[in-house]
């Protein structure tokens, strides 16, 4: 008899530890996959947004606040969308959680939106803290970066 007890509190304990450790996964797995738009200060532009690994978001004057664009092979090549790769995005520094969304992307899955702007990378940023694609007219628009609060910083860098 004292055997089955020791034997099914073993059991039990084994199964919870089993149990909490598929929910630490899951949550590490959900947190790894969920995109991160946090700021940076960049000079003469001040705080705007960057992504996970610090590169500069841009927003491109085409889109109106509606819908991506940006669909061309060249125009997706030179300014890839900031994809939503997990469930959600998260706000981090001085970035508004109320202000991130997402918009279908005609390419396929969602572009993350950030006071309604689909969100942008350049390819000619090649290091965090870079904003060369500031103010440029390229690919049929102007591109521009976006402050903490949503709005569209138009000075050049």
């Amino acid at each position: 008899m004292q055997r089955k007890l020791c034997l099914g509190l073993l059991v039990a304990a084994a199964t919870a530890v089993a149990l909490a450790l598929v929910s630490v996964a899951g949550a590490a797995r959900t947190h790894a996959a969920a995109v991160r738009i946090s700021t940076r200060t960049l000079p003469k532009l001040g705080p705007v947004l960057v992504d996970s690994h610090g590169r500069t978001l841009y927003m491109f004057v085409p889109d109106k606040k509606k819908k991506v664009t940006c669909v061309s092979v060249s125009c997706q090549a030179a300014w890839p969308p900031l994809k939503l790769t997990g469930a959600k995005a998260v706000a981090a520094g001085k970035a508004k959680q109320a202000l991130i969304s997402s918009d279908p992307n005609p390419k396929g899955g969602k572009v993350v939106t950030y006071a309604h702007w689909p969100l942008y990378t350049y390819i000619g940023d090649t290091k965090p803290g870079q904003a060369s694609g500031q103010a440029l007219n390229l690919n049929g628009g102007l591109w521009y970066v976006l402050s903490p609060t949503g709005a569209v910083i138009k000075k050049k860098a």
